[in-house]
């Protein structure tokens, strides 16, 4: 008659949301005593007649099950859906049925990115990533869905299949190294203080597998976010950290295990994975295991839900066969052989072994990082990745020379020099140009190029366009009897950055001035402003961000300019603040961005 299942009960049930409701086990019962019933008046009157009636012909197909069968199609992040195959496999064999029909679970490996980003159309997707059942790494997936795409069916059951907390994985030798310089690694260690072109070495080279395919990739930025801090002052060291991590991403899982293979003396790379991420490398390349910590603090669990996509009747019951087959002890046992920890944090001490760091005990469980988190940390980090066009436009009017009280420097060498600094704010590939202007400084025009926009890390005679800028700053000198020439300068930046726009990068305008428009010939401002709209594109933004100082300035016309290309207009008696309001300026340009 096929295998009946036991009463024991799912530990996880208590836990599911109330627009779910699984079938009730005790109608289970009273349907298979009557089947029972049944079975054993069928084989009785088959001896009194001697006809061979058997418990084929009442209830029909295989075992305890038969008729055609119900299909349950399972959508499982790659690296659990081979034990889970084998499980449902298992579960077939059985001849599991629900109301007489057998269930035939069919389970696939499906990146779990794919799957949200096919239902939202959010980002590319690969395959076919339809099913009943989804099984994810994290619930930051389904939840995502929910946030995107509200009329989606993305029903939480409440039950987790596996889980697996993330650790932070290092070679044995770096890992070594730090234990004994008393520096094991925390996430308020790996936060990267370094400017993103900075050559001063890190105490740990952070890596992570892109965040916006991977929910350990994606859950390291919230993790890292809140070593930071969450205060608006806190936001640019959270930008610059974000920088730095984008200079060593990973695209997937397998391009992350390259890092702990191969590694130079003294480097210590450190790679953030699941502790089923780091035991299957560790099972690939014994000889260069990693060894894996678990930081202070606490740490985020992937949690491997399962999620119901489906509004079948038959198959939602189909579905909670299988999710009940999925708590019982020898799948968790399964389970728990292939590096995942059972649904109740157990692990298997003979595969997650303490020589190479792991833990039996579970590692305390931070909260899963909120929706307006990782929508807030996903665009700053897909913002950062389009790269910048920056032209920084300077200006050398006469009152450039006067002397800032305290410092013992001019106007210009105290904007040069915050220039020059923020050089390094700025990744490898960012593209930077500088003009200066004045009035009537080339022929009839208030500006000139002193530097072509080109990539900080292209070659220019010998030498870098790093390099040279730097240079070009430092050298800048101020014209003694010059005028202001804003406006005009403004609209002839506007138009080259708007004709040599770069779809792939942020086209800005960074405007460091003293003082207000006095060129009598210039453009008024009201004609810049029509102008400005009327040459806009909404598809080819170039946003004017202005950083004006001193006593005189009028910030007036310098905020409806920012107004009107959608930048930033920032005014200070201090001219040494330069470089703070510059980080937050550029700050201000990827959260804006969100909204």
């Amino acid at each position: 008659m096929g295998r009946h299942r036991g009463n024991s009960a799912d530990a996880n049930d208590s836990t599911a949301p109330d627009d779910y409701e699984p079938r009730r086990r005790a109608s289970r019962k009273r349907r298979r005593g009557k089947r029972r019933a049944l079975v054993a008046f069928a084989a009785a009157l088959a001896v009194l007649t001697g006809l061979g009636v058997t418990g084929y012909l009442v209830l029909g197909g295989r075992g305890g099950c038969g008729g055609q069968d119900i299909p349950l199609s399972v959508a499982a992040a790659p690296e659990i859906a081979p034990v889970l195959t084998r499980v449902a496999q298992t579960f077939n064999d059985e001849n599991e049925g629900v109301d007489g029909q057998c269930v035939n679970v069919e389970v696939r490996g499906v990146d779990s990115a794919d799957v949200a980003y096919g239902i939202t159309g959010a980002g590319p997707t690969m395959g076919d990533t339809d099913s009943d059942v989804w099984i994810p790494d994290s619930g930051i997936w389904p939840s995502m869905v929910r946030r995107d795409s509200g009329d989606a069916v993305v029903t939480d059951t409440g039950t987790s299949v596996a889980r697996s907390p993330l650790v932070l994985a290092m070679p044995e030798g770096a890992a070594a190294d730090a234990e004994e310089a008393g520096e094991p690694p925390s996430w308020q260690t790996l936060v990267p203080t370094q400017a993103p072109s900075s050559t001063t070495d890190a105490p740990y080279q952070v890596r992570v597998v892109d965040p916006v395919r991977s929910a350990s990739g994606l859950a390291t930025l919230a993790l890292l976010s809140g070593a930071i801090g969450t205060e608006d002052e806190d936001q640019p060291q959270l930008i610059a950290a974000l920088q730095n991590l984008q200079e060593s991403v990973s695209a997937d899982e397998e391009a992350a295990f390259g890092v702990l293979s191969d590694t130079e003396e003294g480097s210590r790379p450190v790679l953030v994975l699941s502790e089923q991420a780091a035991w299957r490398y560790n099972s690939r390349h014994p000889d260069s295991a990693a060894h894996v910590t678990y930081p202070e603090g606490g740490t985020y669990t992937l949690d491997y839900p399962y999620v119901l996509r489906t509004t079948d009747p038959l198959t939602l019951r189909a579905a909670e066969a299988f999710r009940d087959a999925l708590t019982r002890q020898a799948p968790q046992e399964s389970i728990r052989a292939e590096g995942f920890r059972s649904a109740d944090g157990r692990t298997d001490p003979a595969v997650l072994g303490e020589d190479a760091g792991f833990r039996a005990e579970a590692p305390e469980n931070l909260p899963t990082p909120s929706d307006s988190s990782v929508k807030s940390l996903t665009s700053a980090w897909n913002q950062l990745r389009l790269g910048t066009r920056l032209l920084t436009v300077v200006d050398i009017s006469g009152s450039m020379i006067e002397p800032v009280p305290g410092t013992g420097l001019t106007r210009m060498q105290v904007t040069t020099m915050a220039a020059r600094e923020g050089l390094d704010m700025f990744k490898k590939d960012s593209e930077l140009g500088i003009w200066e202007f004045s009035v009537r400084i080339n022929n009839d025009l208030d500006y000139r190029e002193t530097v072509p926009i080109r990539a900080l890390d292209a070659e220019v005679d010998g030498t870098t366009q790093h390099q040279v800028l730097d240079s070009a700053l430092a050298g800048i000198q101020p014209k003694p009897d010059g005028d202001t020439g804003l406006y005009d300068t403004i609209l002839a930046a506007y138009r080259e950055m708007s004709g040599t726009y770069a779809a792939d990068r942020v086209n800005t305008i960074l405007v460091l001035t003293d003082g207000n428009n006095d060129d009598d010939a210039s453009i008024s401002l009201e004609e810049l402003l029509s102008t400005l709209q009327a040459e806009a594109a909404p598809d080819r933004p170039v946003a004017v961000i202005s950083i004006a100082f001193g006593p005189d300035v009028d910030p007036e016309p310098l905020e409806r300019i920012a107004e009107a290309t959608n930048g930033a207009a920032y005014t200070t008696d201090d001219p040494t603040r330069i470089g703070e309001i510059f980080l937050e300026s550029f700050t201000l340009r990827i959260t804006e961005d969100e909204e």
